[in-house]
């Protein structure tokens, strides 16, 4: 009898520490960073620099990728505008249902296929859409193009059929996410698709992607708070000039070349040249054979501004703010360099007076139409450039004139007012 009652009071306090530590073991799995030990996960951040956090959440390296739901997601699913036709037989139609929303395919009226929005890539000129089929990931063929302010054929897609078969590799995630783990393959042929562990994905460009692991920086001054100096992180003042072009290149130059290694494993201060075959310099760059997409590196080191200067990506740019299409701001970078004192403010000043500095912008890196995507609308035949700022800074005399026109012409309205 003793025997049953002390196994009794062994099971009534033992049970509640088997669920306390079960649940604590599960706690620690949800939260462990797929990456490695090393990772704290952006949401460490918070605590110390939430001001930064905040800011940086709402720009579009942060959201690059992210859950395609009904707010993160341009495209409108209101009945007159959520259909793209191919002809009058074949139409896809943007849905809302019961399980999320869907890219619903309809042939003479039947549907013939209907794939969830489980991930939306982009979001500043366009939007592109991924799903989950098992353990692949596909590109639905609508995407948003904003310049149209509407649905349209996804770039590169055919423009007689409804195309959900585009299999999306580890290699578009490189430089639109954070992480994602891929899975065993299950042939070791050269036609092989791709696998992934769907709950290993980070969204967007978190603050590991540029600063290095974080998890030692966070437990040191967590254990040390009145230090002041930061520990175990990199900082982008800390790098080289070249670490610095290094690091926003891994997916700011280009995806034409060999990869030797993935590009998640590139940490703050590594050299590119050890994950992917690039060979390019100031001197040997020809700017008029790059694409304004992807190819930003490159274009800003054939620039004259680059090759005179010390500059480097964070000179105009501030990745932690939202500052796209603030003109302004960005002339102000110009003229920070090209003004009076210097000896080399822009020669149009005189004529023009002060309001050039609020767009230098538009005449020194105006937008080109991409090479390697354009936008196929529903009107046959009817492509629509996809425009691009170039990062190669130099004197375009045709759009000049056009600008220079244009900033006459709001000089005289405001005289006139």
């Amino acid at each position: 009898m003793k025997n049953k009652r002390k196994l009794f009071l062994t099971l009534v306090f033992a049970i509640p520490l088997v669920i306390i530590f079960s649940q604590c073991l599960t706690n620690n799995e949800e939260k462990a960073d797929p990456r490695g030990e090393l990772y704290a996960g952006s949401a460490s951040c918070i605590k110390c620099h939430k001001n930064v956090y905040d800011s940086y959440v709402h720009t579009a390296h942060f959201t690059t990728t992210r859950p395609a739901d009904i707010h993160s997601i341009n495209g409108n699913f209101n009945n007159n505008s959520n259909s793209y036709y191919f002809n009058k037989d074949l139409k896809v139609v943007m849905e809302k249902r019961n399980k999320g929303l869907y890219q619903v395919a309809y042939q003479k009226g039947k549907v013939i296929e209907a794939e969830r929005f489980d991930i939306a890539f982009g979001g500043v000129k366009a939007e592109t859409y991924l799903y989950w089929k098992g353990n692949k990931v596909h590109q639905l063929p609508m995407s948003y193009f904003s310049a149209l302010h509407g649905w349209t054929n996804s770039p590169g897609y055919d423009g007689d059929h409804a195309d959900f078969s585009r299999m999306i590799g580890k290699r578009c995630f490189e430089c639109h996410s954070s992480y994602i783990k891929n899975l065993p393959l299950q042939t070791q042929s050269l036609q092989a698709i791709e696998e992934f562990d769907k709950k290993s994905l980070i969204f967007g460009i978190d603050c590991e992607r540029c600063h290095g692991p974080a998890a030692n920086h966070v437990n040191y001054h967590s254990d040390y708070p009145d230090e002041k100096k930061a520990k175990y992180i990199a900082t982008y003042a800390s790098l080289t000039r070249s670490q610095k072009i290094d690091m926003c290149a891994t997916c700011h130059s280009g995806n034409t070349t060999r990869m030797l290694k993935s590009i998640f494993s590139f940490k703050p201060g590594d050299n590119l040249g050890d994950f992917k075959e690039i060979v390019f310099s100031h001197q040997n760059i020809d700017s008029a054979k790059l694409d304004v997409h992807g190819n930003q590196s490159q274009l800003l080191a054939s620039s004259k501004c680059f090759i005179m200067s010390k500059m480097d990506c964070a000179t105009c740019h501030n990745v932690h703010k939202n500052e796209k299409q603030n003109l302004v701001l960005y002339s102000q970078k110009c003229t920070s360099c090209h003004n009076t004192p210097n000896h080399n403010e822009c020669k149009m000043t005189p004529s023009i007076g002060g309001i050039i500095k609020n767009n230098c912008i538009d005449c020194h890196m105006p937008a080109k139409p991409s090479n390697a995507i354009a936008v196929q609308t529903a009107e046959k035949g009817k492509v629509v450039p996809y425009l691009v700022r170039t990062h190669h800074i130099a004197i375009y005399n045709k759009v000049s004139i056009t600008v220079i026109n244009n900033l006459k012409k709001y000089n005289l309205l405001q005289a006139d007012k």
